[in-house]
């Protein structure tokens, strides 16, 4: 099975759109569940990814670590030989509407959303609300998602539709208007 696993992850590799990543984990069966339009950046695999479900209108960020296990189990065994712990395992499940930022770590056991946000870099350790924005580590709630759509509304024009980033390129006209952008607020 660890083959397998690794020949996917190969296979993932080379495939650029993280939509079509989540498109060729769903068809390869990767995960328990994967609903619609689903994004994945990662190409990395979790082990036990069968222990994980995501539903629909979600995109994961590069870097997201889903972690179903832990090891400890091994140091225990070696610390306390009179005894025998087993691997811990559980599962993840990512409800709709949710985005998870970059180089965040998801532990087992967690649900996240609906209507949630993971901030960057964050550590998920128990479940994310709904209607929430979550960060830091551990996470913990940091504002709502309604609030988070409200600010998002009033920036609605911040570039017009011909300027708008495509194919993971940007114009020049772009990068000029957000410098400018950004040395003004500075």
């Amino acid at each position: 099975m660890q083959i397998k696993r690794y020949w996917l992850m190969v296979r993932m590799a080379f495939i650029r759109s993280g939509f079509r990543r989540a498109e060729f984990a769903k068809r390869k069966g990767i995960y328990n569940a994967m609903g619609e339009n689903v994004m994945i950046q990662s190409r990395k695999i979790p082990l036990y990814s069968q222990l994980i479900r995501f539903h629909h209108n979600i995109m994961v960020a590069s870097n997201v670590t889903f972690l179903t296990h832990d090891v400890t189990h091994n140091i225990l065994n070696n610390a306390f030989p009179d005894n025998k712990f087993t691997e811990k395992i559980g599962c993840i499940e990512i409800m709709d509407n949710v985005f998870i930022g970059a180089n965040s770590t998801i532990l087992y056991n967690v649900r996240i959303g609906p209507k949630a946000i993971v901030a960057a870099g964050s550590v998920v350790t128990r479940d994310v609300p709904e209607n929430s924005i979550v960060g830091g580590n551990p996470a913990r709630v940091i504002g709502t998602f309604d609030d988070y759509v409200k600010k998002r509304l009033l920036d609605l024009d911040a570039y017009s539709e011909a300027l708008k980033p495509k194919d993971q390129r940007i114009k020049q006209e772009l990068v000029v208007l957000e410098w400018a952008k950004f040395q003004a607020k500075n």
